[in-house]
């Protein structure tokens, strides 16, 4: 009998492939054992990536706020009564080991949009590889609207006295 002692050949089965209509792999693919002395599995819910996603996207420069128009008037009401939700205006789909997420945000005026859109895909790339650990197959952000400093000086004043 002869076998095949290729050592270049690969020894570990190929990496399944996303399930038609995902964007992320949703099967289970065998992590390295490593020093864990407990076994068992670790699930890490949608809602949690989403705000470290939001978190992220709020932090880069130019990004005044996350979500359209009508999430935004929802959120004041939420800001009023203290429910902050820091998921507004993010999408995630969170597989096994992969994530992807969609962000809507405004861009503060006079900020470049090009740029800012790539420093938060950068930022909410980082934010959920670095502290949820799943690899980021894709970040889609949407520009709404640009705040121009205007905006906030009719909101104060009062066209009658």
């Amino acid at each position: 009998m002869a076998e095949d002692l290729n050592p270049a050949a690969p020894t570990t089965p190929a990496a399944p492939k996303p399930a038609t209509g995902s964007r992320v792999d949703r099967s289970f693919a065998p992590r390295p054992a490593g020093d864990e002395s407990a076994a068992g599995t670790t699930t890490i819910a949608d809602g949690v990536v989403a705000k470290v996603a939001g978190i992220a996207a709020r932090e880069v420069p130019g990004v005044y706020a996350l979500g359209g128009g009508g999430a935004r008037a929802l959120g004041a009401i939420r800001n009023v009564v203290n429910a902050d939700d820091k998921a507004q205006g993010v999408k995630v789909e969170v597989g096994e080991t992969q994530a992807a997420a969609d962000i809507t945000i405004v861009v503060e005026y006079p900020m470049p949009v090009q740029d800012v859109a790539s420093n938060v895909r950068a930022a909410v790339a980082g934010a959920i590889s670095s502290l949820v650990g799943l690899e980021v197959v894709e970040v889609n952000v949407e520009v709404n609207d640009v705040h121009l400093p205007s905006d906030d000086k009719n909101e104060e004043e009062s066209r009658v006295s």
